[in-house]
């Protein structure tokens, strides 16, 4: 059949589509709940110090995957570093729930972390649901119906935000992100029949990036410009974004 896709493509659609609903769920209020008063639930942080904790908080999310998806092809396998990562992101994404400082800082290291394992282990797995013959043909299609699901998680992620932070409170909104990660880890429990056999560990072979080369390689200059930046002092390019509209 010319548009046939594995059956496991479907449970991993809506695994990843509530996996990425609790994430830009946490990105759309992110911000606004660091720099809201205290008196109306918020941390009370100043607008740079809430900036630069987003940014860096993007940062690591984007830097954790290359150690996440070597240690899943190398140690834990696709499985484990799914549920591991899904349960470290479920849990920080409802600790942010609570109003306290320390759980704030755990809370993000949790996600982070968990984004690691989480994101490049699940979409190795699709694209190992399309090794057999009968499938690689659709390989690509298979994807775009794949980041559909991101997308549909991201745009109803901001409706239910609002609905939440507005009728309930900043607490009850981070809860409800951990919840639609929990929901994601079921229903990637259910499917489970349909890709254990696509959890196919990578052999080692010659040539192949070592653990060390991607500490040395990408997390230490990353790390090295991350800390450059927090302690660069002011704006010293003057683009500050409340002059821009200045004339």
């Amino acid at each position: 059949m010319k548009n046939k896709h594995p059956k496991g493509l479907l449970f991993l659609f809506f695994t990843e589509m509530w996996e990425r609903f609790g994430y830009y769920l946490i990105i759309g209020i992110f911000v606004l709940y660091m720099i809201d008063p205290t008196a109306t639930g918020g941390l009370a942080f100043s607008d740079k110090y809430a900036d630069d904790i987003f940014g860096t908080y993007i940062a690591l999310t984007y830097l954790t995957p290359f150690l996440g998806g070597f240690l899943a092809d190398r140690v834990l396998g696709y499985f484990k570093a799914i549920y591991l990562g899904g349960f470290l992101m479920g849990l920080g994404y409802i600790g942010l729930g609570f109003h306290n400082t320390t759980a704030f800082y755990i809370s993000m290291a949790l996600i982070i972390i968990g984004n690691g394992f989480f994101k490049p282990s699940i979409s190795t797995l699709v694209g190992n649901l399309y090794s057999k013959e009968e499938y690689k043909a659709n390989k690509d299609a298979g994807y775009n119906i794949f980041y559909m699901g991101i997308n549909i998680g991201a745009f109803i992620c901001n409706i239910i935000a609002a609905f939440m932070r507005n009728k309930f409170g900043w607490g009850e909104a981070f809860i409800t992100a951990g919840v639609g990660m929990l929901l994601g880890l079921i229903i990637f429990s259910i499917g489970m029949k349909h890709y254990r056999h696509a959890a196919i560990m990578k052999p080692s072979q010659e040539g192949d990036t070592k653990l060390s080369e991607i500490l040395l390689k990408v997390f230490v200059p990353a790390i090295i410009a991350g800390v450059i930046g927090w302690f660069i002092p002011g704006n010293i390019i003057g683009s500050d974004s409340t002059d821009a509209f200045i004339f």
